[in-house]
């Protein structure tokens, strides 16, 4: 498995001086700009953004959420494994990969974590995510978590990168809201919008 991407991330994540909020807002709603910063009272959440080879390709893992809690604000959306800061984490990287273990299998001990991308608030939900990126040589074998996981997406990482990759389109929320022009990623059928297309660009920035 050729190792350039991996070093290229490595390099650019701990060189200092990440793209940042101008990066992320490129694939941000026009209303999602009107949010100021997050408040005293933000929930502290991780994600994991994990790389790993599969069929001589580096992937990355995102799931497609489902939720049993009818005041969940992001079932059904695609997103980066993780979730909310429990004291028993200590670290912020710390509930990354035990949210990732949770939701989809990934062995914390497995994965080598080489950085992380500028933390996203998200009004909608109060939660301030800290984005970890990582990498590990094995191919995973995905358990997804039936309560929390309706499905489980396996994404070639030169997909992203395909001009294609990148769209525009109305999303209806609800009977009576209806988003009007949201940028995402279509990845196979799904639309990858909102905080994670948000972090996946930053994401994808960092790696040219």
């Amino acid at each position: 498995m050729n190792d350039r991407l991996i070093h290229i991330l490595e390099e650019n994540l701990q060189g200092g001086g990440l793209p940042g909020q101008e990066v992320q807002y490129q694939m941000a709603h026009v209303i999602r700009r009107r949010h100021e910063a997050a408040p005293a009272n933000a929930r502290k959440a991780g994600v994991l953004a994990l790389f790993y080879p599969k069929a001589s390709d580096w992937h990355i893992v995102l799931i497609e959420r489902s939720s049993s809690h009818a005041d969940d604000r992001h079932g059904g959306q695609i997103s980066f494994p993780g979730g909310k800061f429990e004291k028993e984490d200590h670290t912020l990287d710390n509930t990354a990969l035990r949210e990732a273990k949770e939701e989809v299998g990934i062995d914390p001990d497995s994965v080598k974590l080489i950085g992380e991308l500028t933390e996203l608030y998200i009004p909608v939900s109060n939660f301030l995510v800290k984005p970890f990126v990582g990498y590990t040589y094995t191919t995973p074998q995905f358990r997804p978590q039936l309560s929390e996981v309706r499905s489980i997406l396996e994404v070639p990482v030169k997909l992203l990168n395909q001009p294609e990759a990148r769209q525009v389109t109305d999303l209806q929320l609800a009977e009576n809201i209806t988003l009007r022009k949201v940028p995402y990623f279509k990845v196979y059928d799904k639309i990858v919008w909102g905080a994670t297309a948000m972090m996946l660009n930053e994401l994808l920035e960092v790696m040219k």
